[in-house]
């Protein structure tokens, strides 16, 4: 049972952090309609390398301010 517990809580962790993500974009106030196209639009983009890094590198200047 306390392993079930510790698994809720990593989950309601991650959740949290994702959800501040939003709130640092800036994006809290969208719809989430607009907000799950972004992500899904995202998904594709990173998968190529050069994108993925030029996205890396704006979301860790954006972490440093």
């Amino acid at each position: 049972m306390a392993k079930r517990s510790e698994e809720r809580s990593q989950d309601a962790h991650r959740k949290i952090k994702l959800g501040g993500l939003i709130v640092k974009a800036g994006l809290a106030d969208i719809p989430t309609s607009v907000l799950l196209g972004l992500l899904v639009e995202g998904r594709e983009r990173i998968r190529d390398p050069g994108e993925f890094e030029r996205l890396a590198r704006l979301g860790d200047r954006e972490f440093k301010t």
